[in-house]
């Protein structure tokens, strides 16, 4: 069996952090090391998906609610709702928590701002 994941460990109350919303299946925080002046996680409550290619495959509606759930966040926590929405997929793409989470990233980005 593996450890739970650092989300997982957040959303059981077994580590601390600000949760900025919620619904039945995601939730969302602000990242620890931000990369733009708005930098939040959009994260499955369940960890059945360690990346987002497998989350498309396998529930595409959740992917779905996701992206509508950073968009709102967007909306709420940026200027002019504009934002970036990453997913990092594997290792050599930056991946650290293999629990399937999207960054927001907003706030004076330009196309050239790689963010995360």
């Amino acid at each position: 069996m593996t450890e739970p994941s650092i989300f997982t460990r957040i959303l059981n109350g077994e580590i601390p952090a600000e949760i900025l919303g919620e619904t039945e299946r995601v939730f969302a925080l602000r990242d620890i090391a931000p990369q733009a002046p708005v930098h939040l996680l959009v994260v499955p409550k369940s960890a059945d998906y360690r990346d987002v290619t497998e989350l498309a495959a396998g529930d595409p509606s959740l992917l779905a609610e996701m992206v509508a759930f950073a968009t709102e966040l967007a909306a709420k926590h940026s200027d002019d709702g504009d934002f970036r929405l990453v997913f990092n997929t594997g290792a050599g793409a930056g991946q650290t928590v293999f629990h399937v989470h999207a960054h927001v990233l907003a706030g004076g980005l330009t196309e050239k701002s790689v963010g995360a």
